[in-house]
């Protein structure tokens, strides 16, 4: 009769094996706008993912796991706060069956949820389609997107960023502060860089 193998540590924060810990790059940013992350379920086991620092690290976060999430669960997590919900999300006209988003509201920063969807393209749109509460948020998209450091993970275009540089890009555009999210970015680099050792 064969044993069961043994499981490895888990670190308890990062929820990754303890001989693969990411929390040493945690790097405790303050926004002013908040941020919930809705994380789609097959990212939650995949090691190259980088909303978990980005959640670690940023203060004012939120984070939830689903694809399809029930509409009053939705709508707490979106104006958590009284703030404004707006989406992360490119300027996609004629999506079929969308309809179109509201314009993006006058708000200073520190009245705005920033909402991050965290899955490859094809998953957020889905999540988007099957979300309407989602549907009906105004967007932000990223202007000036400088260029992706997320070489662990394919991309198909060179503006495609991980979760972690989006929402920092989308925080730095929305404050006027992009200093504010250097160290973020620089840890995000070093965790790349672990990440990729892995596998090499």
């Amino acid at each position: 009769m064969t044993q069961p193998k043994a499981k490895r540590p888990t670190c308890t924060t990062c929820l990754r094996a303890e001989s693969a810990c990411i929390c040493h790059w945690i790097t405790p940013i303050h926004s002013q706008a908040s941020l919930l992350i809705l994380q789609h379920p097959l990212e939650v086991g995949n090691a190259k993912n980088s909303a978990r620092l980005l959640h670690l690290s940023a203060t004012e976060s939120t984070m939830a796991i689903g694809e399809t999430f029930a509409p009053d669960q939705l709508h707490t997590l979106l104006h958590a706060g009284a703030r404004t919900a707006v989406l992360l999300y490119p300027d996609t006209p004629g999506d079929a069956g969308l309809p179109t988003p509201p314009p993006f509201p006058a708000r200073p920063a520190s009245a705005v949820r920033l909402v991050v969807l965290d899955a490859t393209w094809r998953k957020s749109r889905k999540m988007l389609y099957l979300n309407p509460l989602l549907q009906r948020l105004p967007r932000l998209a990223l202007t000036d997107v400088a260029p992706s450091g997320y070489r662990i993970r394919k991309a198909h275009a060179p503006h495609q960023l991980s979760s972690l540089e989006a929402a920092a890009q989308a925080l730095a555009q929305l404050e006027g502060d992009a200093a504010r999210y250097v160290p973020l970015l620089q840890a995000f680099d070093g965790f790349v860089e672990q990440q990729a050792a892995w596998f090499r």
